[in-house]
């Protein structure tokens, strides 16, 4: 067993990308723990065409986040993110994607298919699905119709991601659909669990919705980091400021005990607000620049040494000797002026 702390990093598409693209510079086994829910573009074509085929895009994502830094690792990390081009029926999927599914079939498990992959990749670490099952997003969503207060149900992560009204709940379906249990393990043995940066409704709440992944989430000892995100979204969350995302999350799982909140500093305008929002749940604020200036883009660098303090607090909790006054904010943000409009800063 390595001496190294292990950290699961939840969530999916660029979101997760970031994340782990951030991981690979610490010292610790890392999993990466990704939604299957995906219906568009390139998965959502080869889950019409091959039944029962759990979305290949976000998971092979996550592969290529984690590829080894050497030639080799970086040269089949491209050909697995390379999109066929041309006229023919190949055209516009991901090499990778192609691969999953193919190495799935000859394979009898995407688990397998995954680590196969991985091995071919020389992955930092494992990359697993949060369900076996592919998975659909079904929400609640008002703002569609003249009644303004009228609640429609919209099926479907892109018609979700997409939606011009304003989400109120996500689920997921099957409601009953089993968890990975390589992924259930690895949150159960994890020192830290991470949820986000991403699109909040369609790849963060997801694993919460996951009865077995969720099971595993609040009964776990790890130390919870939730990362917002950078930049407004158009869709799902445009318009929410960064306390929002706390408030529809904790709606979402009453549960989930938040350790730590993680924010740029550059895009919380009001952070004695959203260090009152955390408190309230019983996490402290991190603030730091994790973003390259003036984009909305992480900076894997920089969050990755925003990380550091984050997972020395949870080798703390783990010995036992953490001592984390609950709500404090670990930047210590200067009070909001009164008077002073809301900020809005919603998914990427």
């Amino acid at each position: 067993m390595s001496d190294r702390p292990g950290i699961v990093a939840l969530g999916g598409g660029h979101g997760l990308h970031a994340m782990l693209s951030a991981l690979v510079h610490l010292e610790a086994d890392l999993t990466a723990v990704v939604t299957v829910a995906d219906d568009g573009g390139s998965s959502g074509r080869l889950r019409r065409e091959v039944p029962g085929t759990v979305p290949p895009g976000d998971l092979r994502m996550a592969l290529a986040a984690l590829a080894a830094p050497g030639r080799q690792g970086q040269l089949w990390a491209t050909t697995f993110q390379h999109r066929f081009t041309g006229e023919g029926a190949l055209t516009g999927h991901p090499v990778g994607n192609i691969v999953l599914v193919g190495l799935t079939q000859v394979l009898g498990s995407t688990v397998a298919a995954l680590d196969a992959m991985g091995a071919v990749l020389g992955a930092r670490g494992r990359v697993l699905p949060m369900s076996c099952d592919p998975l659909d997003i079904v929400a609640e969503v008002e703002g569609l119709e003249d009644d303004q207060a009228a609640v429609r149900r919209i099926r479907g992560q892109v018609a979700v991601a997409a939606t011009p009204g304003r989400v109120r709940s996500v689920a997921l379906e099957p409601r009953d659909a089993p968890g990975c249990p390589e992924a259930v393990a690895a949150i159960d043995a994890a020192d830290l669990v991470i949820l986000g940066p991403g699109s909040w409704f369609t790849s963060v709440l997801p694993h919460l919705m996951l009865p077995d992944i969720a099971a595993a989430l609040t009964r776990c000892r790890a130390h919870r980091l939730v990362v917002l995100n950078l930049a407004p979204q158009p869709g799902e969350t445009e318009g929410f400021s960064p306390e929002q995302h706390l408030d529809v999350l904790s709606a979402h799982a009453p549960e989930f005990r938040i350790d730590t909140v993680l924010a740029d500093k550059a895009a919380v305008a009001l952070p004695g607000r959203l260090s009152a929002a955390a408190g309230r749940i019983g996490a402290r604020l991190d603030l730091a620049g994790i973003a390259y200036p003036g984009t909305p883009r992480h900076d894997p660098a920089a969050l990755a040494r925003a990380l550091v303090p984050v997972l020395a607090r949870a080798m703390q909790q783990k010995s036992g000797t953490d001592t984390k006054p609950t709500g404090s904010p670990g930047s210590n943000p200067e009070p909001d002026p009164p008077d002073q409009p809301d900020s809005t800063t919603a998914s990427n």
